[in-house]
């Protein structure tokens, strides 16, 4: 194994690392802008297969549900670098395979999600959720969304495909801290609060999930990869649970300032 270091906002750096090599694949697992591809796409010359990951996070707001890879992306979203990369390749006839996790869970993972949920119930604090909590989301184990990844190399039914990846349960947002709480095996105490009774600031977020039903199809992954998730869902946070955050390893420390707000304004109210 040869690895290879550049940087990839830095089109002149990919294409000396690159020069004089040649590639069948490309997984690209963290570019975020149209212009974090073109510079690779340049140099790596003609691809069997290009496997980008992208993110459910793209979809145009809809009342209707779940999302489909037929769906129209917002290119004005959070995420809309990963749209237009998607667009580029298509664009550039390069043979591509694009994954659109919802939210990511599971050990190793960089931003997880249920974190957030553990340092509450780790300190034997209220869990605040907001505007009562049913919300219906949908979480994706991380050792789930790498088994598709794998199940896309050198599969023709992936190439010039969009595919959703997540859990096959939907949950509520107090559904989340209820299988959290399971499987960390305490009890959870729910708090749930009205975003307009209370003044928060922007950072640190208050919830870490955007507030709105949320979840897609993930039928076309089954049906073209021979792809099933492995984890339900109480079973994928144990196994984050153990071999992360009962060990120490957190991605940030616990910060309770939008919490205490919260709870202050609830009694307030009571």
């Amino acid at each position: 194994m040869k690895h290879i270091a550049a940087d990839r906002k830095d089109p002149a750096s990919i294409a000396a690392a690159l020069e004089g090599t040649d590639f069948d694949v490309v997984y690209d697992m963290n570019g975020r802008e149209q212009s974090d591809c073109e510079p690779i796409i340049g140099a790596v010359g003609d691809l069997e297969q290009y496997i980008f990951c992208s993110s459910a996070g793209v979809y145009e707001k809809s009342f209707l549900m779940p999302h489909m890879e037929t769906d129209p992306g917002d290119f004005n979203s959070r995420h809309k670098g990963k749209l237009y990369t998607e667009d580029y390749l298509a664009k550039q006839g390069v043979p591509f395979t694009s994954i659109r996790p919802v939210y990511i869970y599971g050990p190793l993972n960089y931003n997880p999600v249920e974190e957030w949920f553990f340092h509450r119930l780790a300190a034997g604090r209220p869990v605040p959720i907001p505007n009562g909590g049913q919300q219906i989301t949908q979480l994706g184990h991380v050792k789930d969304l790498a088994t598709a990844f794998v199940k896309c190399l050198d599969n023709p039914k992936a190439i010039n495909q969009i595919y959703n990846i997540s859990g096959e349960r939907l949950v509520t947002f107090n559904g989340i801290a209820e299988a959290c709480a399971e499987a960390m095996g305490v009890e959870a105490e729910i708090v749930n609060y009205e975003t307009s009774e209370v003044e928060l600031p922007s950072k640190p977020k208050a919830f870490p999930m955007r507030d709105q039903h949320f979840f897609t199809s993930i039928a076309k992954a089954k049906a073209d990869l021979g792809w099933e998730p492995e984890f339900d869902l109480v079973e994928g946070l144990r196994d984050s649970y153990e071999k992360d955050y009962a060990l120490g390893r957190y991605c940030a420390d616990p910060d309770f300032t939008c919490d205490d707000i919260i709870l202050a304004k609830k009694k307030a109210l009571a």
